[in-house]
């Protein structure tokens, strides 16, 4: 038999699904996967299957139905001063994932070189390799995540075409601050390149801190693709639906590639997510606020536990130094022995780097239900306490 693609080869399962598999082996709380354990809003599912049973139900638009393309407009005004053409710049996607592959199919040739900085989502370098660009990596770390500017300055050179940047962070929690994406900016426009901004997490950043996309900085507005996941605003992650915000010009390159990927997609889901997009400022408030106190909680007890947890300003993950417990081994295998001896389940932080990660940290979930964190934290301090 002839051989598969050979870069995709190279991948095994990723972490997510390998710990997952095992959580579920050993009956364990999984806060490795970073899903909720509560669905999203019910008056969005109730406007979704109303839409189900009436129809519709034949292809909508490749773009998006009118309804959600408006409203993911509205909400780029509302919340950033972003004024966008629904019917030219906006486009639904299945989940934030194909987002990404739109945006890097339409924009990126062999031989392109792309700055990514570490740790990344998993998802980035695979479909940048299959492609046949180049990934020059920068990274941060734990515990500070400070931004290493001369290092991200080499990264860059005339054969930069793109930049990719995860703001909230997954899975450090780092927000990136005005002064750093004032810096990445000045280098996306002086190598006159682009940049794919992975925002899923953007309704998620916590006690003061401000979410603001590159694309609202100077010269960024027709160099920026904005993606936004509905799966992690409104804890409906199994719907897969998102959405990329563009300048016409780049997203006639996007749809190229969007409509070989999935094409479009279910118009019922779409009208829900439209409708959830209208809330109101105290949906966003409670939904920001109900996350922060199941971070502090779950913080709280992890410390009591005697792990060492980082601080995190957005997303819905904790990072955590397990070096304090005395565990002798790396971080791969101290999440495969919580898991078994504990039963709680996490990720190892090193699985977020390309080589050499960091070997002591894991990251936590936090996006369950109270009871939950509770009974995880039992758990480990039952288990640690022996």
């Amino acid at each position: 038999m002839k051989n598969s693609n050979n870069i995709l080869a190279e991948y095994g399962t990723t972490i997510f699904a390998t710990m997952s598999a095992l959580a579920q082996e050993h009956n364990s709380i999984n806060l490795g996967q970073g899903a909720p354990d509560v669905d999203g809003p019910k008056e969005i599912r109730e406007v979704a299957a109303k839409a189900l049973i009436d129809g519709p139900n034949q292809y909508p638009s490749m773009i998006g139905v009118p309804e959600l393309l408006k409203a993911v407009a509205r909400h780029n005004k509302r919340f950033y001063g972003l004024d966008v053409d629904p019917n030219s710049e906006v486009v639904i996607t299945s989940g934030a994932t194909e987002a990404l592959c739109a945006c890097f199919m339409g924009l990126l040739n062999p031989g392109d070189e792309v700055v990514l900085i570490e740790p990344l989502y998993d998802s980035y370098l695979p479909i940048i390799r299959h492609i046949g660009a180049i990934p020059k990596l920068v990274r941060v770390e734990p515990p500070h995540w400070e931004l290493p500017r001369e290092e991200l300055e080499a990264a860059f050179s005339e054969k930069t075409k793109m930049l990719v940047l995860n703001s909230p962070m997954n899975p450090s929690g780092k927000v990136f601050n005005d002064d750093e994406l004032a810096f990445l900016a000045g280098l996306v426009e002086k190598y006159d390149a682009y940049a794919v901004c992975d925002e899923v997490y953007e309704h998620l950043v916590f006690e003061g801190h401000e979410h603001r996309p590159l694309m609202t900085y100077p010269g960024m507005r027709d160099r920026c693709m904005k993606i936004g996941s509905a799966g992690k605003t409104f804890s409906l992650t199994g719907w897969k639906i998102g959405y990329i915000t563009a300048a016409p010009a780049l997203m006639k390159a996007i749809m190229k590639a969007h409509q070989f990927l999935t094409f479009t997609i279910p118009p019922a889901l779409q009208l829900g997510i439209a409708h959830g997009l209208e809330f109101g400022d105290d949906y966003y408030k409670t939904f920001t606020q109900e996350m922060q106190d199941q971070r502090d909680q779950l913080a709280a007890g992890l410390r009591e536990v005697g792990f060492k947890v980082l601080d995190t300003h957005g997303t819905y993950f904790l990072t955590c130094d397990f070096s304090p417990l005395g565990f002798d081994g790396d971080d791969a295998a101290f999440c495969r022995y919580i898991t078994e001896k504990a039963g709680v389940t996490a990720v190892p932080t090193g699985a977020f780097y390309q080589q050499d990660g960091p070997s002591h940290f894991v990251r936590f979930c936090f996006c369950k239900q109270p009871s939950l964190l509770e009974e995880a934290v039992r758990r480990l301090k039952d288990h640690f306490s022996d």
